[in-house]
């Protein structure tokens, strides 16, 4: 057969390009790209095609990357193979992409492609023992801006296991919440239905905060904090502009929201005439039914008084669970001990004294303990070298004991006590 020409990519080839691709797929061969991304770079970068008469008997596809070009498309029709049209191709794509300078043009080939002939035959080396990885971006490009105006952001992927000790609260939070939202293919075939609703409770400092951001980093979700009280600087009010807050939230295909001393809002209604903060309280009690309708997002509440919420808003319905934040456990602390202990003296420092010594301490509490201890200890070296004395390497046991001696603990003995009767009378695990 003869009578073939290269010409470039014309809108009207589209589906042209989709049935050389499904005929490369038909073949055992599944395109390294995604159809999506191929169709994308034959609008915005570089396609060229070749016809016979007005038939697209092959095309090649390729985008530059700063100094190199990669072809994200290449294929031939079966009945047109080894017609010389596969090094055409190649050539013209190359000279489409030559204004930009590039110093190298690359190409991955899946393992069952067998046909490589025209790569070969155009100069294309066979880079051996090299492996691909990808990875999928958990946000698209055009949400990007919406998140931004939203005041959201992607949290780094390894919080979750930054997270020192809380194994018991990890794995809760593991198992109820990001087992399901993770894998929703596989919670529908066990018939369970991922939460959209959660309220994390416990005394201040806990890390409730840190957990809400946890969850989002191990979802690979945006995360976007309400701050209620920026909302009430709004001319349509703090619910009109609540409302109008969970309006644009619902534009994004997935979002951990995230509200934090909720109580503010959602507390107790009560008295006459009604305070304007009841109205609050209504607008969200309407806002989170229709939050939950949608799935692939979550909306997390904190509080560090859950006797001050409105009775209706913890009803079932609202929120899948309750969940208790605790102080930290011994393995907890001595975890959160670690990450605060530089690393030049954690030999020296004895972490299991200090450990017993904070029973009773958050994890704020500890931060500001270990910091006040690496504070005097800087001071110390400082100026005790300018006094003639040798410098201590870093903070030794005895600066982080003391440093606990004098830190006043965030949560009293009555706020425990009244946190686990909380736990007996209102948790839903």
């Amino acid at each position: 057969m003869t009578g073939w020409r290269i010409r470039d990519f014309h809108s009207a080839d589209m589906d042209a390009i989709l049935h050389l691709w499904e005929e490369s797929r038909s073949a055992g061969v599944e395109p390294v790209y995604a159809l999506a991304e191929v169709l994308a770079s034959c609008q915005k970068d570089h396609a060229v095609v070749a016809v016979h008469g007005e038939t697209v008997v092959g095309a090649a596809v390729a985008r530059a990357a700063h100094d190199q070009g990669w072809i994200v498309f290449f294929a031939i029709d079966e009945g047109w193979r080894n017609h010389g049209i596969g090094s055409a191709l190649l050539a013209a794509i190359e000279g489409r992409m030559a204004p930009h300078g590039l110093t190298k043009l690359s190409t991955l080939v899946p393992d069952a492609e067998h046909r490589v002939d025209a790569l070969l035959n155009s100069g294309f080396q066979d880079r051996k023992h090299l492996r691909y990885f990808e990875r999928d971006i958990p946000v698209q490009r055009q949400e990007m801006g919406l998140l931004s105006e939203l005041g959201g952001r992607l949290m780094p992927r390894n919080l979750w296991s930054n997270v020192g000790g809380m194994q018991r609260e990890k794995e809760l939070l593991e198992r109820r919440l990001v087992l399901p939202l993770a894998n929703p293919d596989l919670a529908e075939q066990y018939g369970v239905v991922p939460p959209r609703a959660v309220m994390l409770f416990g005394p201040p400092g806990t890390g409730k905060t840190t957990f809400a951001k946890a969850i989002a980093s191990r979802l690979e979700w945006p995360f976007v904090e309400v701050f209620p009280s920026r909302l009430a600087a709004d001319s349509k009010g703090l619910a009109g502009a609540l409302r109008e807050t969970f309006l644009e939230i619902a534009e994004l295909e997935h979002a951990v929201v995230f509200i934090d001393e909720v109580e503010e809002i959602a507390a107790q209604r009560q008295g006459e005439p009604p305070s304007p903060l009841q109205g609050v309280t209504n607008e969200l009690l309407k806002i989170i039914p229709a939050f939950r309708e949608r799935p692939g997002r979550l909306l997390v509440c904190a509080t560090n008084f859950i006797r001050a919420l409105d009775t209706a808003f913890l009803r079932h319905g609202r929120f899948d669970y309750v969940i208790p934040i605790g102080l930290p456990d011994d393995d907890a602390r001595h975890a959160i001990w670690q990450r605060y202990i530089p690393s030049e003296v954690a030999a020296e420092v004895d972490i299991a004294r200090l450990v017993e010594t904070s029973d009773g301490f958050s994890p704020a509490d500890i931060e500001f303990a270990a910091r006040k201890a690496s504070q005097r200890a800087l001071e110390q070296a400082v100026f005790g070298a300018a006094d003639g004395g040798t410098p201590a390497p870093g903070p030794s046991s005895q600066d982080y004991l003391t440093a606990i001696a004098e830190t006043r603990t965030t949560v009293s003995a009555s706020v425990a006590q009244e946190f686990r009767e909380d736990i007996e009378r209102i948790a839903r695990l």
